[in-house]
């Protein structure tokens, strides 16, 4: 071993340099096989508009239908009732020779949604306040954490126009 004296200090010569070290290989990560939500944020609700037996119904528009669901929550809740977020996802005005519903998808949080539910199923409301359309109500068709589920397939037939 070789050493020079440089002022003060002392310098080694001989040491060896370090080894490269070898990269492995990254492991890849296992695929995913299974996915649980315990907590989803979202409940979505399938309501149907029920008219009075003899009166005609009228066809159902979002503006109509936000407004029957804030007077059955404002009813049943008060002013905390009408601050509960609800989005509409789709309306059906669906009439055929024999029947005439109206069918309406919503989403809600999932905290608030036993209160919309009973509020909306013991609500009863007065129509468009025209001689022609009598008091309305609405029925829970279906209610679920997961919107696929609810439809019993895939989701798609909700978004088609």
């Amino acid at each position: 071993m070789t050493e020079e004296t440089h002022g003060d200090m002392e310098i080694d010569t001989n040491v060896p340099l370090t080894e490269t070290a070898k990269r492995k290989a990254p492991e890849p990560k296992p695929k995913t096989l299974h996915f649980t939500s315990r907590n989803p944020p979202w409940t979505y609700l399938k309501l149907k508009l029920v008219s009075q037996p003899g009166s005609a119904p009228q066809s159902l528009d979002p503006l109509s239908a936000r407004t029957y669901l804030s007077s059955a929550l404002s009813q049943f809740l008060g002013l905390t009732g009408t601050a509960i977020p609800i989005d509409i996802l789709k309306i059906e005005n669906v009439s055929s020779s024999a029947t005439k519903y109206n069918i309406v998808w919503i989403r809600v949080p999932r905290e608030d949604a036993s209160a919309l539910v009973n509020a909306v199923s013991s609500w009863i409301g007065s129509g468009n306040n025209s001689t022609a359309s009598g008091d309305v109500a609405w029925r829970v068709c279906a209610k679920g954490n997961f919107l696929g589920a609810l439809v019993a397939g895939s989701g798609a037939d909700l978004f088609v126009p």
